[in-house]
């Protein structure tokens, strides 16, 4: 089969490696408009489940994934003024350029044609292709040259956010919210190698316009959002990787959807055919599984619009509890003054509970006395047995480690 990747982010890549692993004589080109090496981006997020389904799928890249990840331990939640409360619980990150690079040369080796600097214009130039997957992102452009056939839906989110990095390494996942004369504002933090993290800012569009980064040029936003967490920060700078552009690059998120997924030979994959907010940490795992599951069923028809339906019916199911979570998280954050005002437990009970999507009245009626809270909350006022938890994680997580390294060597 000659398959033809338009994208060469984790979904193309990863696609390419698994359809070769099975077929060695398909003839796959994966098109990446970007040079080598580059990507927008710092650290993405991902926890076991994923790396299981990789093991299961390609242990060789597996392994160098896992390797190649950090891992950070507890949340932290810090809200001005207020005693910082921590939500336990681990996850794995990685710098994003990493990720790509492991999944390119693992294509490359296993024989697929990777072209870099190539941007699709139009699809005749792959006349010649038996599939075409769509995997070029939110933007894509191959689904905007069938909309008529996909009919995407955009929704864009009410918050604005800003993706930065830091050489301030948070060892824990931290959320940070202060309190500006505009409104509050707030980040969310993690590590993904040993001298960076990435950290997304996070504002309604009244503080944001308040603040006045309508206005404000890159260097000017930078300095003010240092001074603002100042105190999260320790003396170390937020780092912008588009300093060449003459405004600070603020978005708002668009949850993407499309009626269909595929029309004639032309399927879509990760964001081109679906998106879920970035406060839930699912777009690179979804994007893998994307390609897991259309490889799979590539493999079990011959017939190409029978795989396409059963992909499309596998994934939309999957993906409708993460879709509704992540949409409850985004509304979460999009009222975040109406939980703000909470003791520093609670605000942070509300935070973990975010994805079951409570209404602000339920949260604002939720005054329980301490000892009626979750024990794995009300715990956190101890250090010992914060200490005691994190052992126990490690103990569960190494465990579960073994057994997938040995799972993964019984399957050779």
């Amino acid at each position: 089969m000659k398959i033809v990747c338009a994208g060469g982010g984790p979904a193309g890549l990863y696609l390419a490696a698994l359809m070769k692993l099975r077929n060695k004589d398909h003839h796959i080109t994966v098109v990446e408009r970007k040079p080598a090496g580059v990507t927008y981006g710092w650290g993405v997020v991902f926890w076991d489940d994923l790396l299981d389904n990789l093991y299961n799928n390609d242990p060789e890249s597996a392994r160098e994934i896992r390797d190649s990840a950090t891992r950070w331990e507890d949340q932290e939640v810090h809200v001005r003024g207020k005693k910082t409360a921590h939500l336990g619980g681990y996850g794995f990150s990685m710098d994003r350029k990493r990720l790509l690079d492991i999944l390119a040369k693992r294509a490359m080796d296993l024989g697929a044609d990777v072209q870099f600097e190539r941007e699709v214009v139009d699809l005749v130039e792959f006349a010649d292709a038996d599939l075409i997957v769509a995997c070029d992102g939110v933007r894509s452009r191959v689904r905007q040259l069938y909309a008529d056939h996909f009919q995407p839906n955009v929704e864009v989110g009410r918050n604005k956010y800003l993706w930065l990095g830091t050489h301030k390494v948070f060892d824990p996942f931290t959320f940070a919210f202060e309190k500006t004369s505009a409104g509050w504002i707030w980040f969310h933090a993690y590590r993904f190698n040993t001298e960076t993290s990435t950290c997304i800012v996070e504002c309604s569009p009244e503080t944001w316009e308040g603040l006045g980064f309508d206005a404000l040029g890159p260097d000017e936003s930078i300095e003010f959002l240092e001074k603002v967490f100042e105190s999260r920060l320790d003396g170390h700078s937020l780092l912008n990787q588009r300093r060449s552009f003459d405004k600070m690059q603020w978005l708002s998120f668009e949850h993407i959807s499309n009626k269909k997924w595929y029309h004639n030979n032309v399927v879509l994959m990760g964001d081109a055919a679906h998106t879920t907010h970035f406060t839930i940490g699912a777009g690179t795992k979804l994007a893998l599984e994307d390609a897991i599951a259309l490889a799979e069923k590539l493999h079990e028809h011959e017939d190409l619009q029978a795989a396409f339906k059963d992909y499309e019916e596998e994934r939309r199911t999957t993906l409708l509890m993460l879709q509704r979570a992540a949409r409850n998280s985004a509304k979460w954050f999009e009222n975040v003054q109406c939980y703000i005002d909470q003791e520093s437990i609670q605000f942070a009970y509300s935070l973990a509970k975010r994805r079951e999507g409570k209404t602000a009245l339920e949260e604002a009626s939720w005054r329980y006395p301490l000892w009626r809270y979750p024990l794995r909350l009300a715990i956190q006022t101890t250090a010992v047995l914060r200490r005691l938890r994190r052992w126990v994680y490690s103990a569960k997580r190494e465990l579960h480690s073994a057994r997938r390294e040995l799972h993964a060597v019984r399957r050779r």
